[in-house]
């Protein structure tokens, strides 16, 4: 089994909490700092074909960012190349947490998603 991908911000309790789940399980994971080490727009467009998610998904909307940016107004004028590029210049744009797993990608924290993705339960 391909180790699943964990991108988290360290700072965001939501992540602290995904974190402690994965570890509870006794879940390998990688750990990618989404501040440090921010997706690019390659590898979203790859999870946006694997996981079937809408390109919204990927965006943090409830952000300090992406409020002052605006975003709610301009994202519907955007091509998916532009929003993309737009969510590889800054990780806080992103939604975290996110769990790329062989044949999924989870944005946010729901337990029971997570469980049924790895396969726990």
């Amino acid at each position: 089994m391909q180790t699943p991908l964990f991108i988290w911000y360290p700072v965001c309790s939501t992540c602290k909490r995904a974190r402690q789940w994965l570890e509870g399980q006794g879940v390998p994971f990688e750990v990618r700092d989404i501040k440090t080490q921010n997706p690019t727009a390659e590898e979203m467009a790859g999870w946006l074909a694997k996981g079937g998610l809408p390109i919204k998904r990927l965006f943090n909307t409830s952000g300090q960012l992406y409020r002052s940016m605006g975003l709610k107004d301009k994202l519907p004028g955007m091509t998916e190349e532009e929003m993309l590029s737009l969510l590889a210049s800054d990780g806080m744009l992103v939604k975290r947490p996110i769990l790329v797993t062989k044949n999924r990608v989870l944005t946010g924290f729901r337990e029971a998603e997570w469980a049924k993705a790895l396969g726990i339960g």
